[in-house]
C-alpha cells in the first residue's frame, strides 16, 4: 500500500537491505516494530517491499522525530539484532521530501 503522506515538506527514511538466510525471529520483530513506529510522534506512514533486496521507506514529520525513533529503546534492541542476525548488508538514507504527486 502507498502511504498517505501530508503536503510536503516531510522526511523519508530509506532502509535498503539484504537479509541473511532463514527467519530467525525477523518477521515477528518487523511486525512489532511496525506497530511501535505507528505510535511514535511524527510518524506518517511506511512502504515496504522485499524480494532479494528489501526496501522500506518510513515517513516522518521532522528530523527530530526520526532521531527519537532511532533512539527508542525497543527499536535500539531490534537494530542490534538486525546487525547480529538478520542483515548481511544494509544502508540507511534520510531525505527531505519537497514534492510528491501521483494518482
Amino acid at each position: 500500500m502507498i502511504a498517505l503522506t501530508p503536503t510536503p515538506p516531510y522526511y523519508a527514511v530509506i532502509f535498503t537491505s539484504f537479509r541473511t538466510e532463514g527467519d530467525n525471529g525477523y518477521t515477528a520483530m518487523a511486525e512489532a516494530m511496525d506497530e511501535l513506529a505507528k505510535q511514535q510522534p511524527g510518524y506518517l506512514g511506511i512502504e515496504s517491499v522485499r524480494k532479494e533486496l528489501g526496501i522500506t521507506v518510513s515517513y516522518w514529520q521532522s528530523l527530530e522525530d526520526i532521531k527519537k525513533w532511532k533512539q527508542n529503546v525497543d527499536h535500539l534492541a531490534a537494530q542490534q539484532l538486525g546487525r547480529a542476525k538478520w542483515y548481511e548488508h544494509y544502508k540507511v538514507r534520510i531525505c527531505k521530501v519537497e514534492r510528491d504527486y501521483g494518482v
